[in-house]
């Protein structure tokens, strides 16, 4: 059983039948119902791996989109939209404002539909790498004092032959 609770997955996200929010239905009941409409149904984990730019899928709104001959034309540039991989790009896209003619040429696009039952709740974020914490700063300090130190001893190098050719000239 799953329930809609995101509004993505209800109304217009299959062409023939309409899911209401809050409604809880077999998964095999949703499958037919996007089976009915000839829709190809994709698994997240299937949509997930096409996050290059040569093969890049975003689900929007519960319909999942291979954009990949779009990633040179998009105003916006190939970054934008492999931003928007790996997880429901819903907000992403509605928040750009984009115009009527860039929501028809998402027709040009589509690919199937995403089944809900796999999309997870919370997009999971990897921690950051930290770099690991050095106990032993002495190296790091004695890198520092060369760095000063080098260009001060090559002036002070300068200098003693400038005044010593200065001497012999004179």
């Amino acid at each position: 059983m799953i329930s809609i609770l995101n509004s993505h997955f209800s109304g217009c996200c299959w062409r023939e039948s309409i899911l209401p929010v809050g409604q809880t239905f077999s998964l095999d009941c949703v499958r037919k119902l996007t089976m009915a409409s000839g829709a190809k149904v994709h698994l997240f984990e299937e949509v997930v791996k096409h996050n290059k730019t040569k093969d890049c899928w975003l689900v929007i709104s519960g319909k999942v989109y291979d954009v990949t001959p779009f990633m040179d034309d998009h105003p916006g540039g190939d970054e934008v939209l492999l931003a928007a991989t790996g997880k429901d790009a819903t907000n992403d896209f509605e928040d750009i404002g984009h115009s009527d003619e860039a929501h028809k040429m998402m027709d040009q696009y589509y690919i199937g539909e995403i089944d809900p039952a796999t999309v997870p709740l919370k997009r999971t974020y990897p921690p950051p790498s930290h770099v690991a914490y050095n106990a032993n700063k002495t190296s790091e300090f004695g890198i520092k004092i060369l760095q000063f130190l080098v260009p001060l001893l090559i002036l002070g190098l300068a200098f003693a032959v400038r005044h010593y050719t200065k001497e012999k000239l004179s």
